[in-house]
């Protein structure tokens, strides 16, 4: 992305809009059949440019194993002017070897809020950590043209 096209956000501008975290919906790739949508929060490094999750790990979820799975990753706002950014790419456990390091450094720099949208009390509910490092990063604005 080049500063100053016209529809999109800088990375100043992405990094203000997105923050150390907020909420966004995932959709996780799921063969021949329509992908696993769902709203989340995430954490977000913007040093890094890499996006956290804390997301549920219920035994008979919708979701299935997500350590290695194509996601997309949406999050948009209309509070001055519409905005909106997509990552995707694949998740990774921050629990694995190969990310455990780099993803503490990145939880202490991001918040996750933690939402209670599971019909019982978030401390009974078991998450997993999972990071998404984009391999793309896009973003749009809302752009005001004549008609």
């Amino acid at each position: 992305m080049s500063e100053g096209d016209s529809g999109t956000m800088t990375d100043d501008e992405r990094d203000g809009f997105l923050g150390n975290g907020g909420t966004g919906v995932i959709s996780l790739a799921a063969g021949e059949v329509a992908p696993y949508s769902t709203p989340v929060s995430y954490g977000y490094d913007a040093a890094e440019s890499v996006f956290y999750f804390r997301l549920a790990n219920e035994s008979d979820g919708a979701k299935g194993d997500l350590s290695g799975r194509a996601v997309s990753f949406v999050i948009y706002g209309n509070d001055d002017g519409w905005k909106s950014v997509v990552a995707t790419g694949q998740l990774e456990r921050t629990t694995e070897e190969s990310v455990a390091t780099e993803s503490l450094q990145g939880l202490e720099r991001v918040h996750i809020p933690l939402i209670d949208i599971f019909g019982k009390p978030p401390r009974e509910v078991t998450f997993e950590f999972y990071r998404l490092v984009p391999d793309e990063l896009t973003t749009r604005t809302e752009t005001h043209t004549e008609l």
